[in-house]
């Protein structure tokens, strides 16, 4: 007899009967609350972030001119390639053919990327571990500062981690109903996320790869076949378009910018891939990197200025000034913690909680009763794998293990690793998120059980408060800071107070008090996000690397400038004396091109590509486009950080074509195409040169 009908008999009374469409409703305008926060911190003020990365605007420019550029991601007229594959950069095209080229198209996509992901996740994990765990889950990854800025931004990272989560999501369905079809589609996920930022995607396959081999309902000699005929299909999609572009005559396609050897196989081994580990600090691997073209300690890739080189030549360069040195607490340092560090020991207690409370029970355990304790928990680790192809995990078990392999590797590479942005912090940002939901509800399952483990929640609320504390003392100067950090610790402080004493007590009527205490922990634990992607929201800037929320002390801002604004009266200059010229300048670096090309819808050349290092033309090509009266000026940068000077296209102008007059074409002595104050570009007039 259903409750409806005990109540019609007035066994029971009717207001005390809960409704499964009360409940529903419940969650889900709570989920409705959720996504409104993310869509309004990704999309309120989208257009004050201008272009974002200016290089990747550029290039989306570019590729609207023609579908050669579109296909292959040229981000000059056609004669050298961004250092990315395409597949992200066209959703960008795409937004900007349908709304116009300007800086909020290029942002949109996404923006929508960092909702849909919130979305999903909130899905993946309600499924496992309930709605309150898929609740706290989606508000932490809405509130990540560093995934706000990224969603605000037009580096494709948000992209990207909606392609792996879209891709965790198939692998689930294909582990709960033991089709290959499933796993394919995830393959074909991962696929495309290799075509939107390269090897970055393949950080999550040990966790998909680890979770399929220990949670498939076939047999284990199946699962090892189901993984073979996924991996050719990830290596299938994922390569495709790397190979279309390496077999297409070179005369016939871009350079292949940031690359060595004019190779997209070799962009995404080298730069790409292998340049991102720390393979300078082992024995051989700063001959292997300098062999390819990537040496870690490259001043091309230093700040300018002989201060800044004396001071960052080491292996890491700037880059320390980044991300950090390498060290097991790189992602609680002064750089990194606020953009992903403030719940990370939350997660990292989230999955030992939840882990113990899921674990699987060896069939042996009855057996070992009365063993040494040294050789009970070798016994069962035997039984593990032993029974490993037996072993059958259920959802929790199963969530666990895929949220928590991907966090504990991309923790270990992010750790480690030598060179990457800070928004690269966002592909952690998932699995952080999801274990905190899971491991906020485990903590909560403890505290009402019987045992030492009730204690775990209050400490752990209160010692992670105390965290942020120091975060916010420690890394940053602004004057709220001093009332924020009392405030986060104060109101953790009295709601594990609170806690300690309801668990002192033996009963209490119903949990209202305890739950209200989790709330306001909870809640005070997100202040700091919140504020930091507020911050993002309402102050921030064009910016080739997104950051959310203030800067840190520690932080350099070399990185993270845009490209400079194009001078007008270089532009007037070069329109004013183009003639029958195709192309109105050939610059030698991104630094110099970006500008001009964002400026004016005239098509321009970039003979060295990014960092103005890569041989898009010969000397003799050189000469031959000049010759044929296709370009006449060549805006030529002198060293720094675009590394022009080592380009023989850049030192072929300068010998052969004759320099103009700085007052012709500068507004003043000082202004830089580029942003680099140090040294102001010169422009070479080569109609009459190269004969």
């Amino acid at each position: 007899m259903t409750q409806e009908l005990l109540a019609q008999k007035r066994l029971i009374p009717p207001h005390r009967v809960p409704t499964l469409r009360a409940k529903v409703s419940w969650h889900k305008l709570a989920l409705i609350a959720v996504l409104i926060l993310s869509g309004v911190l990704n999309l309120f003020r989208l257009a004050n972030g201008g272009y974002g990365n200016t290089y990747y605007a550029a290039t989306v420019k570019d590729m609207l001119i023609s579908w050669h550029n579109l296909f292959f991601a040229s981000f000059d007229a056609g004669f050298v390639t961004v250092d990315k594959p395409p597949l992200g950069l066209w959703m960008q095209a795409a937004s900007a053919y349908l709304f116009g080229f300007q800086g909020w198209s290029l942002l949109l996509p996404q923006a929508l990327a960092g909702i849909l992901s919130v979305a999903l996740l909130y899905h993946m994990v309600r499924r496992v571990f309930g709605p309150v765990a898929g609740l706290v889950a989606a508000l932490a990854l809405a509130l990540t500062p560093i995934s706000v800025a990224t969603s605000r931004n037009n580096d494709v990272d948000s992209l990207l981690v909606l392609a792996v989560l879209l891709a965790a999501w198939a692998l689930i369905v294909s582990i709960e109903t033991g089709r290959l079809r499933w796993l394919l589609v995830c393959a074909l996920f991962i696929g495309l996320g290799f075509n939107i930022k390269m090897t970055e995607v393949f950080l999550v396959l040990p966790a998909f790869y680890l979770l399929y081999l220990v949670a498939a309902p076939v047999r284990l000699r199946q699962r090892a076949l189901h993984l073979g005929l996924a991996t050719v299909m990830l290596l299938v999609v994922s390569l495709s378009w790397v190979v279309i572009v390496d077999l297409t005559p070179t005369d016939q396609r871009p350079y292949v910018g940031s690359s060595s050897n004019n190779s997209e196989l070799n962009l995404v081994v080298g730069w790409n891939g292998l340049n991102r580990l720390p393979l300078d600090r082992l024995p051989g691997g700063e001959a292997l990197l300098t062999t390819m073209g990537m040496s870690h300690g490259d001043s091309a890739q230093q700040p300018s200025g002989s201060q800044a080189s004396q001071e960052n030549s080491g292996p890491m360069g700037w880059m320390s000034h980044e991300i950090g040195d390498p060290g097991p607490f790189r992602l609680l340092n002064g750089q990194l913690a606020g953009q992903i560090g403030w719940l990370l020991p939350l997660a990292i207690v989230g999955l030992l909680v939840a882990s113990w409370q899921n674990r699987p029970l060896p069939p042996i355990n009855q057996q070992l009763q009365g063993l040494p304790l040294w050789r009970r928990w070798f016994l069962k680790v035997v039984s593990f794998f032993k029974n490993l192809p037996q072993l059958s995990l259920d959802r929790r078990q199963g969530a666990l293990v895929l949220w928590g392999m991907w966090f504990l590797t991309q923790v270990v590479f992010f750790s480690v690793a030598g060179r990457f942005g800070r928004y690269y912090l966002v592909m952690l940002a998932p699995a952080i998120a999801a274990l905190v939901g899971a491991g906020v509800v485990a903590l909560w399952k403890d505290y009402r059980s019987v045992g030492w483990r009730g204690w775990l929640l209050p400490l752990t609320l209160l010692s992670i408060a105390t965290l942020h504390a120091y975060i916010i003392l420690a890394d940053y100067e602004e004057d709220w800071g001093h009332w924020l950090a009392p405030s986060i610790v104060g109101l953790c402080l009295v709601a594990a107070v609170g806690l300690m004493i309801l668990r002192l007590r033996l009963q209490w009527k119903g949990d209202t008090y305890p739950k209200v205490a989790v709330v306001v922990a909870v809640l005070s634990l997100l202040a700091a996000p919140l504020i930091w992607s507020t911050y993002t929201m309402m102050y921030g800037t064009e910016t080739r690397s997104p950051i959310g929320g203030p800067q840190p002390q520690q932080a350099s801002s070399d990185m993270n400038s845009g490209m400079g604004e194009a001078d007008p009266m270089l532009i007037d200059y070069l329109q004013a004396h183009q003639g029958n010229a195709e192309y109105l300048v050939a610059d030698t670096n991104a630094f110099s091109a970006v500008p001009v090309i964002l400026k004016t819808d005239e098509p321009v050349i970039s003979i060295g590509g990014f960092m103005g290092r890569d041989p898009v033309f010969s000397t003799d090509q050189l000469a031959n486009l000049i010759n044929k009266g296709t370009v006449r000026y060549f805006l030529i940068s002198q060293g720094g950080p675009r590394g022009s000077s080592q380009n023989e296209s850049a030192t072929w102008v300068q010998d052969n074509c004759e320099q103009v007059p700085q007052e012709l074409w500068q507004s003043s002595p000082t202004s830089d195409q580029g942003g680099d104050s140090q040294r102001a570009p010169s422009l070479y007039d080569c109609s009459t040169g190269g004969s």
